[in-house]
Formats: C-alpha cells, sequence, structure tokens
C-alpha cells in the first residue's frame, strides 16, 4: 500500500501516514446498518497513522447506535454529509471503508471475514480467506498515540 494515499471529500481529507495494522471484511449488524451493505470493508489504521485536514469541518455521531457511549464515532463532513472515518475516542484507531470514504479497496485488499454469525443463516465465506466470530485471534488494539 501507498502511504500518500488520500480519501475524503472536497473539504475533509485523510492522509495516510502508514500502512494498516488491520483489513478484513466485516459481517457485524452494526457495519450493515450504517452502511446498508451485507458486508464491509473495513481497515484499521493507528490512530496517529491517519492525518485529518480541516477536523474543524468533522460532525461526530455515534457509531454504534445501541452503544452511543462506546469508543467509536462516525465522522462525516459536515459541509456535505460525506463519511470520512471513524475515529477512536481512545486514539488507539482510526478505520476506513475504503469504497465509501474516498479509497481504492484495491490498494487495501481484507485479508480475512470478521464478525461473520452462523446463527444468521447467511451461507460462510468461501473465498479462501480465514473467517472468524470476532477480530482475528492474534489481533491486538494499539496502545493510545
Amino acid at each position: 500500500m501507498s502511504t500518500n494515499q488520500t480519501g475524503g471529500c472536497d473539504h475533509v481529507h485523510t492522509h495516510l501516514k502508514a500502512g494498516p495494522i488491520d483489513n478484513h471484511t466485516c459481517h457485524c449488524s452494526v457495519c450493515k446498518g450504517v452502511t446498508g451493505q451485507d458486508t464491509t470493508h473495513v481497515v484499521f489504521f493507528r490512530h496517529a497513522d491517519v492525518e485529518v485536514d480541516n477536523p474543524s469541518l468533522l460532525k461526530r455521531q455515534p457509531f454504534n447506535a445501541n452503544n452511543p457511549d462506546g469508543p467509536l464515532e462516525l465522522c462525516t463532513c459536515g459541509t456535505c454529509g460525506a463519511p470520512i472515518m471513524l475515529d477512536d475516542k481512545q486514539h488507539r484507531i482510526r478505520v476506513i471503508v475504503p469504497n465509501l470514504m474516498g479509497y481504492d479497496p484495491a490498494s487495501m485488499p481484507a485479508t480475512y471475514h470478521a464478525f461473520y454469525d452462523p446463527t444468521t443463516g447467511v451461507p460462510k465465506p468461501s473465498d479462501g480467506r480465514p473467517v472468524y466470530e470476532a477480530l482475528r485471534p492474534d489481533f491486538v488494539w494499539p496502545q493510545p498515540s
């Protein structure tokens, strides 16, 4: 992945200073509800590795409506409403959904499936990537920046 990638909208841009620490296809109900997609390509970066210009233009709202005090906030452009990133109030990670936040998904491909729940009746993914009921077992949350 090139570290000079830029995403965002015409008003607020994000700049990647380093590569991702995790990238997966998410099957959770929260992502489905927020994005409207059956699955969501999600990429985690260390908090300090995603820079934001014009942060004063960000509108923040809870990412998980059922857990409004949770650590993740959906940041959208206060001018045009475009999704910019998910920001962690604990300053551990910032999250990009490439196809919705101005990035090329092919430049940071998902390496596994996360939060797959067999009780939903959805067939288990069979694309050869590992499938987990949570984040990959070796994922370690970074320390706050």
